[in-house]
């Protein structure tokens, strides 16, 4: 396989997927608390249906790929690095499933409570973060890579 093309398609999915959680962090989730007691359940089944393919398959790619450059290492990029990257979509995917997935369903069968919304958009920091300085890592890696 060749290590340039998985950390070009690792890199493009996970700044796709760092645009994506910074609009969903710093407008959509800001958002929630604004919909009317009536209409949430609906609201928030709606944003569970439609967000889940635009964000679902890159998260497997970013995954895939991030695995991939454990095996498949590109030179110039430390091992370290690689591991670091990897461990980083593991903290998300953990994150995704142990945290934000709960508050979600819970929102979508209890309808909103603000202790639900407020642990929603205060941990969904953690993925915040932790694709942010993945993709400020890739960015570094791709312009040495690159010269």
């Amino acid at each position: 396989m060749n290590a340039g093309v998985i950390f070009l398609v690792n890199l493009v999915t996970t700044w796709y997927l760092v645009g994506l959680i910074w609009m969903v962090q710093c407008v959509h989730y800001k958002l929630f608390d604004r919909v009317g007691g009536e209409q949430f359940i609906e609201y928030e089944t709606d944003h569970a249906n439609l967000i889940t393919p635009i964000v679902g398959p890159p998260m497997l790619v970013e995954i895939a790929t991030a695995g991939l450059l454990l095996v498949f290492a590109p030179p110039l990029i430390p091992r370290w690095v690689l591991v670091a990257a990897f461990v980083a979509v593991v903290g998300i995917w953990l994150s995704t499933a142990f945290i934000q997935v709960p508050c979600h369903n819970r929102l979508t069968n209890d309808g909103f409570t603000r202790a639900d919304y407020q642990l929603l958009v205060g941990s969904n920091w953690i993925r915040t973060i932790l694709w942010t300085a993945r993709g400020l890592v890739l960015a570094y890696f791709a312009s040495k890579l690159m010269t």
